[in-house]
């Protein structure tokens, strides 16, 4: 059974074009400010999890009076708060995870944030991330195919992290991929293009980031 959460982490609010994007979801996950997002959304947040350093006060208490669980950290810790809010999303139960948010304009945060979400440790859940510019998907081995959802014309770039991508078919892209590898710091798969009909890729193994940066039409 399929138990979907969304992490929303602080720094860069999703435009008003990329909602239709966010899915239905069974738990609402706020990483500190990632609160703010939620108060913008219009949605409901059943658990806060960070060190607190960016919050309102008065939104964490909101949200602590509305029945939110507030997990509080030090700011002397080992994780960023989207790890923290991912993990407690995972202790939940969810099988699959969206993340919004996550740069904030600060390149280390971002290559952190996406490091997380490829992390073996979450390979068994589904996990894609809309951030300002862009969405990834992490694609794991051995699972059905992902969909490509830009329309027409639009970028889509694949990179293999944490080592090679084995076996990886597309359809519907410009470029396409017959059971091929994409070895780990390649920049092969970067900039393909989404042709007319269906579109999808997948792998037989290794973790693969399908991103579609928005309005990358070429």
């Amino acid at each position: 059974m399929t138990r979907a959460a969304l992490v929303l982490a602080g720094g860069d609010p999703l435009a008003s074009a990329q909602r239709h994007l966010l899915p239905a979801t069974d738990l609402v996950v706020a990483a500190d400010s990632g609160l703010h997002q939620a108060r913008d959304l219009g949605v409901h947040v059943d658990v806060v999890v960070g060190d607190f350093d960016s919050a309102d006060p008065d939104a964490v208490a909101a949200a602590q009076n509305a029945g939110a669980v507030i997990e509080r950290h030090s700011a002397a810790k080992d994780a960023t708060d989207l790890e923290l809010a991912i993990d407690a999303a995972v202790a939940r139960g969810a099988t699959r995870i969206t993340v919004v948010g996550g740069s904030g304009g600060r390149l280390d945060h971002l290559l952190a944030n996406v490091g997380v979400l490829a992390s073996p440790r979450f390979a068994d859940v589904v996990v894609d991330a809309l951030f300002r510019e862009a969405r990834v998907v992490v694609l794991q081995g051995g699972r059905e195919p992902e969909p490509v959802r830009g329309p027409q014309g639009s970028l889509v770039t694949l990179l293999p992290v944490g080592g090679d991508g084995r076996g990886i078919t597309t359809s519907g892209l410009e470029y396409p991929l017959q059971h091929e590898d994409l070895p780990v710091g390649t920049s092969r798969g970067v900039s393909n293009l989404r042709g007319s009909g269906r579109a999808s890729v997948g792998l037989d193994a290794g973790t693969l980031l399908l991103i579609e940066p928005f309005g990358g039409e070429r």
